[in-house]
């Protein structure tokens, strides 16, 4: 069910569903010839999985992509349709629920072979599988060596009604590093890879290598499917290709919070966990009421940027467990006023990519680790313009709007 915010918040991480089905849209656009799986892992890298996945599906996505089985079963639980596909797997996992659920599930070796033939065996009913390749990721997937014994497994298994081979898929190591040797590389060794297995009697729907820089900047890796991920949610996945601006997304997620205090502080003040900030003259503090334990990197102490009266402040000391302080320079907001830590850019507030530089990391881990004490308030231009008022849909621990 759907419950309305209250006008006023601790923290909220506003979600914009309309530009994420924009940012489909558009990465659609750089691939117009393959069929477009959207990458819903990690609860949408921190956006909430199934309004995500609904969102993704209304602007075209024709499957869904997760990385345990365990979110995949989620969305088919949410009465999500069409093709959905899970790949990290460990023994003993759910092949059965999975067969049953009608999703697609990799396979990387012998072993989730030999445990996925047994659950089809036990269902009455061929699972559908995808065989993946380690192309050089050196992570999960089959390497060359092995795969002549995986692929006739495979068909025999195949032939005998077990399974059904969906499709043959890799991963990049560096495609978000322009003209990085391991690309092409990567692209040759999977090229002769999928050949091998369909000289062999494979027959695949779809052969896919493409995350999503991939997507946006090599459209030789096309072929029948691509994989955004981040790039979905309005972020890239390096400056070093572009800003989202190049590609024509648009950030999703909008990290804000209520001040929880202001005041009058002295010269000479030592502020949060080890004095690592100290009151240069006299000043006014605010405290945010956001910290580590919400996903705010520690990392970013004395470096992170934030948004408060319309201008740009920074962490002063240390990110503490559930707050920080900034220090306002003597200006006087009140107790309550906003303090937006990231968002689009656009009204001047930073970006997830500004709190990436100022703590060394990627800004996939700046959403994704946004924690589930921060509410996720899913916003659509479509039929919500600019609603700041609090009275949006919120998530409730997996109910948003439909």
């Amino acid at each position: 069910m759907t419950e309305r915010a209250p006008a006023k918040v601790r923290a909220r991480a506003e979600i914009d569903l309309a530009a994420l089905r924009a940012n489909v849209r558009a990465l659609r656009e750089h691939a117009p010839g393959a069929a477009f799986m959207a990458v819903v892992k990690a609860d949408a890298y921190g956006h909430g999985m199934i309004p995500c996945a609904r969102a993704a599906r209304e602007a075209g996505a024709t499957w869904i992509g997760t990385a345990t089985p365990e979110e995949a079963l989620a969305v088919r639980a949410a009465g999500i349709g069409g093709r959905v596909m899970c790949w990290l797997w460990t023994p003993g996992g759910p092949w059965r629920e999975a067969i049953e659920a009608d999703l697609d599930m990799s396979v990387s070796g012998m072993w989730a072979l030999d445990e996925v033939t047994a659950a089809a065996r036990e269902a009455g009913r061929p699972a559908r599988i995808q065989l993946k390749a380690d192309t050089g990721l050196g992570r999960n997937g089959c390497l060359p060596a092995d795969w002549p014994e995986l692929v006739a497994a495979a068909v025999a298994a195949e032939r005998e009604g077990l399974v059904t081979v969906t499709g043959l898929w890799s991963h990049f190591a560096c495609a978000d590093e322009p003209g990085h040797p391991s690309i092409a590389a990567q692209l040759t060794c999977f090229r002769e890879m999928v050949s091998f297995a369909e000289e062999h009697g494979v027959r695949p729907e779809v052969r896919h290598i493409a995350n999503s820089p991939g997507t946006l900047t090599l459209p030789e890796t096309h072929f029948d499917l691509v994989r955004p991920g981040i790039a979905m949610y309005g972020i890239s996945p390096s400056p070093e290709i572009g800003t989202p601006e190049d590609f024509g997304l648009r950030p999703v997620m909008r990290l804000s919070a209520s001040l929880a205090l202001v005041k009058h502080a002295p010269g000479g003040l030592g502020v949060s966990y080890g004095h690592h900030y100290v009151t240069p003259g006299a000043t006014t503090l605010g405290l945010v009421p956001l910290g580590y334990a919400d996903g705010i990197p520690r990392h970013a102490s004395g470096t992170g940027p934030v948004l408060i009266g319309g201008k740009r402040r920074t962490v002063a000391g240390r990110v503490a467990m559930d707050q920080f302080v900034v220090d306002l320079g003597g200006d006087e907001p009140v107790a309550g006023d906003e303090a937006v830590l990231f968002g689009p850019g656009d009204r001047g507030e930073p970006t997830a990519e500004d709190w990436a530089q100022a703590a060394g990391t990627i800004a996939y881990e700046i959403v994704t680790r946004i924690g589930a004490r921060v509410p996720r308030v899913y916003v659509d231009d479509a039929d919500n313009a600019d609603d700041t008022d609090g009275a949006d849909d919120v998530d409730d621990g997996g109910a948003a709007r439909e």
